[in-house]
């Protein structure tokens, strides 16, 4: 196994999940209002409540195809089965496949980065609970190969609820919360039950990037502008939640919470402890003024906390390759991506060579396969 990869960032998106995942699995009292497949324009799209929330792969568009997806969604169409290669990666025999065929021993797996939408949070939480016992059931075909990550609710309440719900059944490693979503902001008391739900039951937390699609009417639809648009959204998924993970104490506080940064990048990091040190250091400096507003209470370096509890993934990237010494070398988890256009698959190890030809093999083989199997408690 030490020769195979253990890919830390990979994808189930909606267009791949089963067509009938919510109008069979919902509570009986909001089952006529569950998303479902409709045809518009064409195209077979997720709708819920009159919105669409995408596109599913299961039906060839009248149209045609002109999605920019990878070749795998048309490499293996043979003799009608377009329904199936479409949602290769929800077909558990078949996603094996795509591994092997990349060499890839064990993927963890994220929920769709289009959002489960609606606005309604009765609802948006019955979605995610059916989503996530979906998700797990899934994974059952090989547990320790398929490692799903089920999503949270953005309220404190009903993030510590699932998240409590889930360890009582067992099996789950990991979970994310959409943290561009969140609502009260982590400055909020109200989080503490979750960190310490986190804490008691040893569930690894998760941040991944949020796509944000731009509003009819906006300047950037329809054009160039709008493959950037994402990228000004950083702050709210990354910057700002990521202070406050040490502004508030939260990783302080709770010295067993363990968080992985999932498709954030890596070279903004660096800086960002080395400001947040800066910052905890005129603190002190100026402990005697905070001394009868309460005391200091911040007591621990961010850096150090950062390397006692932060984890992050990366694709195929060259900053990272140069900021080992400051992550040391057993916080790095590599990714493929899969099944998205930007993924590396099925070229993992071609990537790997490009980025890590420099490094010894012992170094190569963390990165790419055993800082994984320690954090994920593999083999």
């Amino acid at each position: 196994m030490a020769n195979q990869l253990i890919s830390c960032d990979d994808h189930m998106d909606l267009g791949q999940l089963p067509a009938d995942l919510w109008t069979t699995r919902l509570p009986a009292s909001l089952r006529a209002r569950a998303p479902r497949i409709e045809e518009r324009d064409g195209q077979a799209v997720w709708l819920c409540d009159g919105k669409v929330w995408g596109s599913w792969g299961g039906k060839r568009p009248e149209t045609g195809d002109a999605r920019a997806v990878k070749p795998l969604y048309n490499a293996f169409d043979r003799g009608g089965i377009y329904d199936q290669s479409a949602r290769r990666p929800a077909v558990a025999e078949l996603r094996l496949a795509d591994m092997d065929r990349d060499g890839v021993q064990t993927q963890v797996i994220f929920g769709p980065i289009f959002q489960i939408s609606t606005d309604d949070p009765v609802l948006r939480v019955a979605c995610y609970r059916v989503y996530n016992d979906w998700l797990m059931e899934f994974c059952q075909a090989a547990p320790d190969r398929l490692i799903g990550v089920p999503m949270l609710p953005e309220t404190p309440d009903g993030a510590t609820e699932e998240l409590l719900r889930l360890a009582a059944k067992g099996g789950v490693r990991q979970v994310t919360l959409m943290i561009a979503n969140i609502d009260p902001k982590l400055d909020d008391p109200a989080w503490d039950k979750l960190w310490a739900a986190l804490e008691q039951t040893g569930i690894i937390l998760s941040w991944h990037i949020t796509v944000f699609v731009g509003k009819p009417g906006s300047r950037v639809v329809g054009r160039a502008a709008s493959v950037f648009e994402n990228t000004k959204f950083f702050m709210a998924n990354f910057l700002e939640p990521f202070v406050d993970l040490f502004a508030w104490g939260i990783l302080e506080r709770h010295p067993k919470l363990k968080m992985v940064m999932a498709e954030a990048g890596t070279g903004w990091l660096p800086w960002l402890m080395q400001e947040l040190d800066y910052r905890h250091w005129r603190l002190w400096e100026a402990k005697d003024f905070w001394a009868d507003k309460g005391g200091i209470e911040l007591e621990t370096k961010p850096s150090e906390l950062f390397k006692r509890q932060i984890y992050a993934t990366f694709q195929e990237d060259y900053v990272a390759m140069s900021l080992i010494p400051f992550f040391g070398d057993g916080h790095l988890l590599w990714a493929s991506d899969y099944p998205h256009p930007d993924s590396v698959w099925p070229h993992s190890r071609e990537a790997i060579e490009r980025q890590m030809a420099n490094l010894p093999p012992e170094l190569r083989r963390k990165l790419t396969h055993d800082n994984a199997a320690r954090l994920y408690g593999l083999a």
